[in-house]
């Protein structure tokens, strides 16, 4: 389809740029004490943008000259970045560590990345891969830097933009040695080349995977990719610390499983409900290396971190792990375990972030002891925090158990040469079992019971029970989940 045509079918896109550009100007007429009202513009511009989304009919098809593909697949992503990105918009203006600066701008620069994730999980194509990636990276650079009086902020920033520089470097390197030796950058056409020279792969392509494979690790903190997660999501504003640990995450991982499933795999096989048949390399070893790799750094690490907010960074790691486990079993369950579980993560981890937003509005730091006995001084939040604590370590009756059990149930059927990942993956969660405690232990079971009780604001109660709600609910009921992931698994695949 040429670019004429496609616009006729980019509406949640163009929706989102006349949201920006309108963010952008309403800042430039607003006083700074003001500007934290275009929160509402991005807010109604990324509903408006949702609506698009969801009226679109689930044709699947490619846009502007194959480029970017049009299907379930991308959205039912571009909906999960939407309701992540909804959710800390709310919590951005609630708070604090925000107040010193203009907020206008801040917005705006969300709404460029959303587009920019939009972009992401739709790629089909090397080129947009790179402008997507680099899009959201360059957000995600100035937004973990926004605290500009901050120095952990300057930090992160910092150390954001080297990482991510390197990164992209490689992985730009990666992409031109694919495009040689295929001749070509579109994903199906890379697909046909391997699948023709299956058994006679040249070690050049494979140290091109390798490379990619940088670019993509870093996107979702696999390790060794994932030195610029704690610092980043320390130094950062809490918001997008929340933000970065789901929405880019996500279509992260969307562009993964169009990538090693649709270029490396056969994608038309991703149709079916079978085992998906591989090209001659050995990506499905090295990811599955790579996933006990991550899991294990994260979880070892988090045991050790005094800064809750640093603690939930190297959970976030290693919940990245939890989520790559499915991928080297080629199967569609596989793929849609990952997006089962980006759905539970959702919640879960975007409300123990809601919870650290609210003590350190209060408190003014995010230290363990800062935590001690706020299940009396503030039984609300304590409470909150205790149901993300047990839904992220996996257990029953939570939506994190309920991701964690399609995980593990796809690297089963997956055969019996994946039965050692799942025993690392199990392993791994009871080693999480005492680092997300010992938040429940500090906040029930240290520290002086207060006679006084207080109250989280109107807006962090609201996003408290919009999120603790349904990580309860979905560990008991998950069915809309499943069929909502089941109608989203339906790809563009281009028969050549």
């Amino acid at each position: 389809m040429n670019n004429l045509q496609s616009l006729s079918l980019f509406w949640p896109e163009l929706i989102l740029t006349v949201t920006v550009l309108s963010a952008i100007i309403a800042d430039l007429f607003l006083p700074k004490e003001k500007s934290t009202h275009v929160a509402w513009f991005v807010f109604v511009g990324l509903v408006f943008s949702g609506i698009a989304i969801l009226t679109q009919n689930e044709q699947t098809t490619t846009l502007f000259m194959d480029a970017i593909a049009l299907d379930p697949f991308a959205k039912f992503f571009k909906l999960l970045i939407l309701i992540a990105t909804l959710f800390v918009i709310v919590a951005s203006r609630e708070n604090r560590e925000l107040d010193p600066y203009g907020k206008g701008e801040y917005y705006s620069l969300m709404g460029i990345l959303v587009f920019g994730l939009f972009l992401m999980v739709s790629s089909v194509d090397l080129i947009s891969v790179y402008l997507s990636l680099e899009i959201v990276s360059i957000m995600s650079f100035i937004l973990s830097g926004y605290l500009k009086g901050d120095k952990r902020s300057n930090e992160a920033a910092l150390k954001y933009v080297i990482y991510g520089a390197f990164s992209s470097g490689v992985m730009l390197y990666g992409m031109s040695l694919v495009y040689g030796l295929t001749g070509s950058t579109n994903f199906f056409d890379i697909q046909k080349v391997l699948t023709e020279n299956a058994g006679n792969i040249d070690l050049v392509l494979i140290i091109a995977i390798v490379m990619i494979l940088v670019g993509f690790g870093y996107k979702i903190s696999m390790v060794p990719f994932h030195f610029w997660t704690p610092d980043v999501y320390e130094g950062a504003p809490t918001t997008i610390t929340a933000f970065l640990s789901v929405a880019p995450k996500a279509g992260g991982l969307a562009l993964f499983i169009r990538f090693f499933h649709q270029a490396m795999s056969d994608g038309v096989a991703m149709e079916g409900n079978g085992l998906l048949t591989e090209t001659d390399l050995p990506w499905p070893q090295i990811i599955a290396v790579l996933a006990v790799a991550t899991m294990t750094l994260g979880n070892l690490v988090a045991l050790q971190q005094k800064s809750i907010k640093r603690m939930l960074a190297y959970s976030s790691v290693a919940h990245a792990g939890y989520m790559l486990m499915a991928i080297p079993v080629l199967s569609a369950e596989g793929i849609q375990a990952i997006m089962i579980y980006l759905v539970m993560y959702l919640f879960m981890n975007l409300g123990a972030f809601f919870v650290v937003i609210d003590v350190k509005n209060k408190t003014g730091n995010e230290t363990f002891e800062d935590y001690s006995g706020l299940g009396w001084k503030m039984p609300f939040v304590g409470i909150a925090m205790l149901i993300f604590m047990v839904s992220l370590t996996g257990l029953p009756p939570t939506a994190g158990f309920i991701g964690k059990f399609y995980i593990f149930a796809a690297v089963i059927k997956g055969g019996s040469q994946f039965y050692w990942l799942a025993f690392f993956g199990a392993f791994n969660s009871v080693i999480s079992l005492y680092y997300y405690f010992r938040v429940v232990k500090v906040m029930f079971l240290e520290g002086e019971k207060s006679d006084s009780i207080q109250l989280p604001s109107r807006a962090i109660m609201g996003l408290l029970l919009a999120t603790a709600i349904p990580t309860l609910i979905l560990g008991i009921y998950w069915q809309p989940v499943i069929n909502w992931v089941e109608n989203s698994f339906h790809f563009f695949v281009q028969i050549l």
